[in-house]
């Protein structure tokens, strides 16, 4: 495999691809994942607020707090390094 190729396995099968489209690929992967991962998270959040409304409990507390970004994480890591 030359160096500025890679090679990508799609099912039971490898394709050699060059890395540039390779990386755009996952790129776009990547963020559709966030993206159903965030959209899963929202509709989890209206459903626990039914279910404990339906138990006549009080709402969840802290259960609408979001998941702090790599950007974030890499600051606090700084601040946290001195």
């Amino acid at each position: 495999c030359p160096p500025e190729k890679a090679m990508v396995c799609f099912g039971s099968m490898f394709i050699e691809l060059p890395k540039a489209k390779t990386r755009e690929m996952l790129q776009q992967d990547q963020e559709e994942l966030d993206e159903e991962i965030n959209n899963l998270r929202k509709e989890l959040r209206v459903k626990v607020n039914r279910l404990y409304e339906a138990q006549g409990k009080p709402e969840l507390k802290g259960f609408n707090l979001n998941p702090m970004s790599a950007e974030e994480m890499k600051l606090i890591n700084r601040i946290l390094e001195g």
